[in-house]
């Protein structure tokens, strides 16, 4: 099996960080976890050394042809200069690789050069929330959505600024290869595998207040209670705080209501246990707090869109042949 060969644009005055995020997740070697891993391959007009905002000298082996002939595509982070007008050759090189059938993903400010290629018309797109108004104004035929940390439309992703780049690259790993390898690489980076909320925790200050610690202390207690049936009482009881005033504390710090927050994890909890045991569906449903099997298979495919059994045969096979290891129940 040929290895997943992503190419990352490159352009001058490029943020060090944003380039240095898809390095750590697909150019560093992870064959002991899936093997192939992705083959990580830089690239600029003509190969022509690319200095960024650091310093730094990047010399790419490859030139835009290699965008077209990728399976996946990265534009990260662009100098002003650059938004304003995005280099006309990297958008047609862009344009030409999802023409081909590529995946194409934008990283913070990577997004202009979609916008300039036509790939974000009619579609929702999220960028820094610093830079959102300005794109929509720009190009007013793309539903900016400032609020999110990324929009994932398909062969279209983008993502938030700066470390929302880690989410979306973390995200494109589930994507590809299931949640227990994405989780193993967010473990090796020292990262959360998920972020919970988008930007608007980090558009609009918090007010102080609550219990000592935020409410980590709370949603690291649900997630190890999720088999039980939890309410908002509940947490709100676990924060010392009345059922209302968490409810609204917990959506303007997390960015979804308690119950909303509950169900994701408790989907993420399934998909997990699918994808590394051989535990009956009707004992996942219990560990997960769906109750019946009836209640997974519903709320799994309102969420993933396929269901229990398909994810499992699916995600766990390709988990247990490319590591060599045999899912055992835990």
């Amino acid at each position: 099996m040929a290895a997943h060969v992503v190419a990352v644009a490159l352009t001058d005055g490029l943020p060090v960080f944003e380039l240095s995020v898809p390095f750590e997740v697909f150019g560093t070697d992870r064959s002991d976890i899936v093997s192939p891993w992705y083959d990580l391959r830089l690239c600029s007009q003509d190969r022509r050394p690319i200095r960024t905002t650091g310093g730094l000298t990047v010399t790419p082996e490859h030139d835009l042809g290699m965008l077209a002939r990728a399976d996946t595509v990265v534009v990260p982070a662009l100098g002003r200069a650059d938004q304003i007008e995005p280099p006309p050759a990297l958008v047609e090189a862009v344009r030409t690789a999802y023409a081909a059938g590529r995946r194409v993903v934008s990283i913070c400010t990577g997004v202009y050069v979609l916008a300039a290629a036509g790939l974000l018309d009619g579609r929702t797109a999220t960028t820094h929330w610093m830079n959102a108004h300005d794109l929509a104004c720009r190009y007013p035929a793309v539903h900016v959505d400032s609020r999110v940390l990324y929009v994932d439309a398909g062969r279209v992703l983008t993502s938030a600024g700066t470390a929302a780049a880690i989410d979306l690259c973390l995200h494109l790993v589930r994507r590809d290869h299931g949640t227990a390898v994405a989780n193993e690489v967010a473990r090796r980076m020292v990262t959360p595998p998920h972020r919970e909320g988008g930007q608007a925790q980090f558009v609009q200050p918090v007010r102080p207040g609550g219990s000592e610690g935020g409410l980590g202390p709370v949603l690291d207690w649900a997630r190890r209670h999720l088999d039980r049936p939890l309410t908002v009482a509940d947490l709100a009881g676990r924060a010392h705080q009345s059922p209302r005033t968490f409810a609204r504390r917990f959506r303007e710090e997390i960015g979804v209501t308690p119950l909303q927050w509950i169900l994701e994890q408790r989907v993420r909890l399934a998909q997990e246990l699918l994808e590394t045991t051989d535990v009956p569906v009707e004992q996942i449903a219990r560990r997960a707090g769906f109750g019946t099997s009836a209640s997974l298979r519903q709320h799994f495919g309102r969420v993933i869109s396929i269901s229990p059994q398909s994810y499992r045969h699916v995600f766990r096979h390709r988990v247990s042949s490319r590591t060599g290891t045999t899912a055992v129940p835990r």
